[in-house]
């Protein structure tokens, strides 16, 4: 049989009079005795079907025994409705179908929850039922918004001369700066694979094939600690190009998101996006991931403090360290309990505090009073250009907690004081650190990874000055958040040994974690570049969503487990043999 012809949300006022079949779920059912209403839904939305015991007694009787989420087929006559019984609110709402036959295909439970978008369901709850969850709306919407983006995507790519490749998802495991999920062999007891934690050394081999443009929808794991835009296995937008510079990768990506905006959610974004480095970065916004949508920057004080009496200031600052403050427009009401509570919000990042300035129609409140003088304190105003009603708050500390703390401090302000934070900001944040000190370790660490490609002169700077060196490596960010990390990889096989060894790598330890890498740099490898870009956190801000999950059909929770299957779970003793594995 056929089981519809219509899809239930696509029936307008232009099929009045028509015949038609649907098939779909009961979402509600209303018994008025004679007549019975069902509304119907299916992914397209909701019609609603009329039963009337005066012309279909037999239908009607058969739709007594309807109940929510039953799975029916159903066909009849599509008539108008009368106007003071049209739904404004349903897009369908101004017709509706007079069922003259009904097959009841499968009877349902009564669900755990209503699968409706206004109900407040505990996520564990949702993910253990993922299946109802689906059936929501919201959900549905979210996962169509995915594959509009996934398609867009491998459009425009294709378009721009890209070639999809898939690379392994059994392969070596390689430091990478998250742990990997390994997968034991039973081929080959006692050794392991690891899961990708991205398909880095996979695409830099593509380049060196001769494939010059690659991309993937590729699936990433990574064992790490999870949170709302983490989850251990992710999906990225992963591409490499060859013969290329910074300029050429990012023009690519911004094209791909402006079609991708206009084709998803038809929006127009503009073009080139902005640049900002590292520093600019940290200095400005106190993070490498800065939300542009708003103002209130980080402003730096260090000379005018210097001039005050101020010990908290003379001292951060004779130490190396640096004042730097933020203008909180409006901010003037907050309570001393206010400004505490603010400063505990930071401490995580170090910050023994907050000095604040509260400026007032007459004069101004502050700690500061006792050591500055009132000109000392109109230049600090004047830095900030405040005006009264405003607060002032300061931070004196090294510039490696100062810069984190302010920009905790900056979000933090803009959550309390309701600033606005509306549309779409791109930026590049350029010229990342090449390494960074691991003080648990005692050792230097790639802040990206190993194959970046490093600014610098000569081999030698690797070794004497390495904690000042910058990199050709990018991260695009939208609305304060990291959508994927770049560079320009190493070309060069010296310079890719000289990185390995100021990380620590001794010759033995290169050769088995990338002894495949390194021989095939010796064979004519090209300049290259790439990006990879995640795709959950992607359509999370397109959708308007706060978690990733909410954009992934089926997510582990935050603590890594799938309700719905109840994975990870112990496996049968013989599999464990087998593998010549003992749990402990």
């Amino acid at each position: 049989m056929a089981y519809r012809d219509e899809w239930c949300g696509n029936i307008g006022e232009e099929a009045v009079g028509r015949r038609v079949r649907v098939a779909g779920w009961v979402h509600r059912r209303r018994d008025h005795g004679g007549l019975i209403f069902v509304d119907l839904r299916d992914r397209a939305g909701i019609v609603q079907l009329v039963f009337e015991e005066e012309t279909g007694p037999s239908v009607h009787s058969q739709a007594q025994s309807l109940r929510s989420e039953f799975v029916i087929s159903a066909a009849g006559k599509v008539v108008a409705r009368s106007p003071e019984r049209v739904n404004p609110n349903l897009a369908t709402g101004a017709v509706e179908i007079v069922v003259d036959e009904l097959d009841i295909l499968a009877a349902s439970d009564t669900p755990p929850f209503p699968p409706e978008d206004d109900v407040d369901v505990d996520e564990t709850l949702r993910l253990k039922y993922r299946y109802i969850d689906l059936r929501r709306p919201r959900m549905f919407r979210n996962l169509l918004l995915r594959h509009q983006v996934v398609q867009t995507v491998r459009r425009y790519l294709g378009e721009q001369g890209f070639i999809e490749v898939e690379t392994p998802i059994l392969t070596k495991s390689t430091p990478e700066g998250a742990r990997d999920f390994l997968v034991p062999s039973r081929l080959r007891p006692g050794e392991f694979y690891a899961l990708p934690q991205s398909p880095q050394l996979f695409k830099q081999l593509l380049m060196i094939g001769g494939f010059e443009r690659y991309y993937q929808i590729a699936r990433a794991f990574r064992d790490e600690d999870l949170r709302a835009d983490r989850q251990p296995e992710h999906t990225q937008i992963d591409i490499e190009m060859s013969f290329i510079d910074e300029e050429d990768i990012q023009d690519v990506v911004e094209g791909m998101f402006v079609a991708a905006f206009r084709s998803a959610l038809d929006i127009e974004i503009s073009r080139p996006f902005p640049r900002l480095t590292y520093g600019e970065a940290m200095a400005r916004f106190g993070s490498d991931k800065p939300d542009l949508r708003f103002g209130m920057e980080i402003v730096d004080v260090g000379d005018l403090a210097a001039t005050t009496e101020s010990r908290v200031f003379t001292d951060t600052l004779s130490r190396g360290g640096v004042v730097r403050g933020i203008r909180a427009e409006g901010g003037g009401r907050f309570s001393r309990k206010d400004i505490d509570d603010l400063a505990a919000e930071i401490a995580v990042f170090g910050a023994k505090g907050l000095i604040p300035v509260w400026i007032e129609e007459v004069g101004v409140r502050s700690p500061l009073q006792k050591s500055t003088t009132p000109g000392q304190m109109q230049a600090l105003i004047e830095r900030f250009a405040g005006r009264p009603g405003d607060i002032l708050l300061f931070v004196a500390a090294e510039k490696a907690v100062a810069e984190p703390s302010l920009g905790a401090l900056r979000l933090a302000l803009a959550s309390r004081l309701g600033v606005e934070r509306k549309g779409w900001r791109f930026v590049w944040v350029v010229d990342f650190p090449m390494f960074e000190y691991d003080e648990r370790e005692k050792r230097l660490q790639a802040q990206h990874h190993p194959f970046t490609k490093p600014r610098l002169e000569r081999l030698e700077d690797l070794q004497e000055r390495p904690l000042e060196l910058g990199t050709y490596a990018y991260d695009l960010v939208l609305n304060g958040v990291e959508l994927g990390s770049g560079s320009l990889r190493i070309a060069d096989p010296q310079l890719q040994k000289a990185v390995f060894t100021a990380l620590g790598l001794t010759e033995d330890e290169i050769k088995l974690k990338f002894g495949f890498l390194v021989e095939a740099m010796d064979y004519g490898i090209p300049p290259l570049g790439g990006i990879g870009l995640g795709l959950d956190r992607t359509v999370m801000l397109m959708a308007g969503e706060s978690s990733i999950r909410d954009v992934i059909a089926f997510p582990k929770t935050a603590s890594g487990s799938c309700p719905l299957t109840d994975a990870p779970s112990r496996v049968g003793d013989d599999q464990l043999r087998e593998l010549r594995i003992r749990t402990f």
